[in-house]
Order: structure tokens, then C-alpha cells, then sequence
């Protein structure tokens, strides 16, 4: 099968009773608690998939969730990753302060090693019911059962290191969250199709993304806000929250005055995502 491809790179540095999507008038409600469900053991996992051989590779296979469902509405979800370590510790308070003077909410993934970096950070945007955490992975690596690597970055080399990516965070998350978190984004955003099972089966649903609105913190801020502009009803939105320097915050500034007055409508995966 062809390898699955999309550009630019959505971070290049090393390193549910139906409810009206939130607008800028009113903030997101907070998520129900996930149920609770027992995490296999990274021996049972490594048993399962033991001999599986992957046939796709990239940000868009089986298990990838790219588009919101039609159920959901016109609402586009944006999220932003924090990536820590070498890819960036930083946090763009300018962007989140932006996001909370509109009333507009988001889904942030947030890798282990960041929320090490960052502890108060962290308890001000989880204690903000304007927005979402989400699990980015332990050591912010491609999601993969072979090695294989993405933007320099190398991947898990079997099904046990695909389950030691997502479990650690999962684990830190779920004690300081007190309930697991619904959604899993790995470093890169790169996948083969068996290292999804496994996310599966750790009760994690790996969002992906529709529009890449600022090329992993790469883009100037005249061009974050032409992509997000852009970004279709239904879309996913991916961006970064750990690079201050970037065009991020200002792009997102000019875009989101223009959509919020079109009547664009913005929503956090767990209120769209049943």
C-alpha cells in the first residue's frame, strides 16, 4: 500500500447528549470524565502484536481521526501540541491568552516531558474549562512497530515501545487529571497502522488533523492566518502552544475576529467526538 503523506511538517524540530458547539460567547462545558477501563499490560500488548507487520505509514491511516464526524456540525476543533524536551519547552501565553479573550476553545496535547518543564502551567490550562488536555505522547516519538522515523525524529521500534509512548503520559495524565484522557497525538503526528491498534487498545482515539496551521511553528503569522482561515467546517486544526517566537499567536490573533463574525463556530474534540 502506498505510504500516506502530507505536508508540511506538523512538528519538524527534534526533540457526549449533543450539545451546541461553543462559541466565543460561551465557553466550552467540561468534559465528562471517561470511563474507567483497564489498560492492558505492556506484556499482553507486545504478545498481540507480536509478528504484526505494518502496511501504511504517515499522519492519515486506519484509526487516524482527521475530520470531526458529519454529526458534530460545521465547528472546527483547533488543537495546539506542546512537544517538550528538544522540540520546545516554551509556552506561547499569548496565543492561550488570545484564545481566552475570544471564548474560544481548544484541545491541547501536551507531552510529558513539557508538563514536567511546565507544573503551574499545567494546573492553570487543566483547571480552565475552556479547554481540553490531551495526551502527546512520553518521549514525543512517531508511532511506529519498525523503527521507522519522520522528520529526523526516530520512531518506536516495537509494540512494546509504541505501548511505553503512550502509556507513560496516559498514566501521568490520568493521575494529575484524576480521569484518562479521551484523545492521543503522537510526536510528528506519524503512524503505522498496527501502532494505532495499539492506542486503541489503550482506550486512546488519535486525532490527526485537516489543516496544518502553522507548519510545526514554522510559518509566519500572515500565513497561520491564511490556513486558518481556510480551515473547513468539520475540520481538525493542528498548531503549537511551545514556541512563543512563532507566528503562531499573532496569526491566530488576526484570524480569529473575521471567522468568529462569519458565524465560524469552534468546538474541543470530546464535545464533537462522541
Amino acid at each position: 500500500m502506498p505510504t500516506a503523506t502530507r505536508t508540511p511538517d506538523p512538528s519538524p524540530t527534534p526533540t457526549p447528549t449533543e450539545t451546541p458547539a461553543p462559541t466565543a460567547a460561551t465557553s466550552a462545558p467540561a468534559a465528562a470524565p471517561a470511563p474507567a477501563t483497564a489498560v492492558p499490560t505492556r506484556a499482553a500488548v507486545t504478545a498481540r502484536y507480536a509478528g504484526a507487520a505494518p502496511t501504511i505509514w504517515g499522519p492519515d491511516v486506519p484509526g487516524v481521526l482527521t475530520t470531526l464526524p458529519r454529526a458534530a456540525g460545521p465547528a472546527v476543533a483547533l488543537t495546539f501540541d506542546a512537544c517538550g524536551g528538544p522540540g520546545g519547552s516554551g509556552y506561547d501565553a499569548a496565543l492561550v491568552d488570545t484564545l481566552r479573550r475570544h471564548g474560544v476553545p481548544a484541545t491541547l496535547f501536551l507531552n510529558a516531558r513539557w508538563i514536567d518543564a511546565n507544573p503551574a502551567l499545567f494546573e492553570a490550562l487543566a483547571a480552565d474549562p475552556l479547554f481540553e488536555i490531551a495526551n502527546h505522547g512520553t518521549a514525543h516519538r512517531p508511532l511506529s512497530v519498525t523503527g521507522r522515523s519522520a522528520y529526523g525524529i526516530a520512531g518506536t521500534r516495537d509494540a512494546g515501545e509504541v505501548y511505553d509512548e503512550i502509556a507513560g503520559n496516559l498514566a501521568k495524565l490520568t493521575a494529575l487529571l484524576g480521569r484518562p484522557p479521551r484523545f492521543f497525538r503522537s510526536g510528528t503526528a506519524h503512524y503505522d497502522d498496527v501502532a494505532t491498534r495499539v492506542a486503541a487498545d489503550l482506550g486512546q482515539r488519535i486525532a490527526g488533523f485537516s489543516t496544518n496551521a502553522d507548519g510545526g511553528a514554522t510559518l509566519p503569522a500572515a500565513q497561520v492566518q491564511r490556513e486558518l482561515t481556510a480551515a473547513a467546517p468539520g475540520g481538525i486544526v493542528i498548531g503549537h502552544l511551545n514556541h512563543p517566537g512563532s507566528g503562531t499567536a499573532r496569526g491566530v490573533a488576526a484570524a480569529l475576529p473575521g471567522m468568529l463574525a462569519a458565524g465560524r463556530t469552534f468546538t474541543r474534540l470530546s464535545d464533537a467526538v462522541r
